[in-house]
């Protein structure tokens, strides 16, 4: 096992429970991810665990998926979708992050995944966002994904969507190995940029080193 993931300190169900106790059934935890890379979609993800004391064995390994391997977090997400009561993924564009700013287009996507969820969460755990105008009952917490096992899991699903998304443009968009980078900041990206300048995945508000706009 890769040292990175840091099997020692798994995310708990401390929070989840004390929510559940006071009869708040329906926890959903929400992450992000693509929030600092310079091309593609910022995207969000959440999920409702069921109150089950064997959740934590049955999803033993799902953490912060920063803290995980691309295989781990490719096994483990269908175990998640396949645990969870319910889970979403919500998107917005390179366009929209370019027009509203990453911080509101990071909002817009986690309102998008609460949107199409098929159930309506009593309260929501989120990994530290800013989101004054939020409605639904939540608590905002720093590095959430350490702590809460439904935020982890929230977090694999969003990472895992959203490579899977630049995978599949890469087609779309050759050259500039999306594939690779999954659009975030590598010498490989920054010398694809140099040649081929900016495309429409490219964030045009975001400081890019080096680039050449179209």
């Amino acid at each position: 096992m890769d040292s990175s993931e840091n099997m020692n300190n798994p995310p708990g169900l401390h929070l989840e429970q004390a929510l559940w106790q006071k009869g708040l059934k329906l926890i959903g935890g929400m992450d992000e991810a693509g929030r600092g890379a310079w091309a593609g979609p910022v995207m969000a993800s959440l999920v409702i665990l069921p109150e089950d004391p064997e959740l934590q064995l049955s999803l033993a390994g799902v953490r912060d998926s920063k803290q995980m391997t691309a295989l781990s977090r490719f096994r483990l997400a269908p175990k998640i979708k396949a645990v969870a009561l319910a889970w979403a993924v919500g998107a917005a564009s390179a366009a929209e992050i370019d027009e509203i700013g990453i911080l509101p287009a990071t909002r817009l996507a986690m309102s998008r995944a609460i949107q199409s969820i098929p159930l309506t969460p009593d309260y929501l755990l989120i990994d530290y966002i800013h989101w004054p105008k939020l409605t639904l009952p939540h608590l905002i917490l720093p590095k959430g994904e350490q702590h809460s096992l439904s935020i982890a899991a929230a977090s694999v699903l969003a990472k895992t969507a959203r490579d899977e998304a630049l995978v599949n443009l890469a087609g779309q968009y050759p050259g500039y190995g999306l594939e690779r980078h999954k659009g975030y900041g590598t010498a490989y990206h920054a010398s694809a940029l140099q040649t081929l300048g900016q495309c429409d995945l490219h964030r045009k508000s975001f400081s890019i080193p080096g680039c050449l706009e179209n």
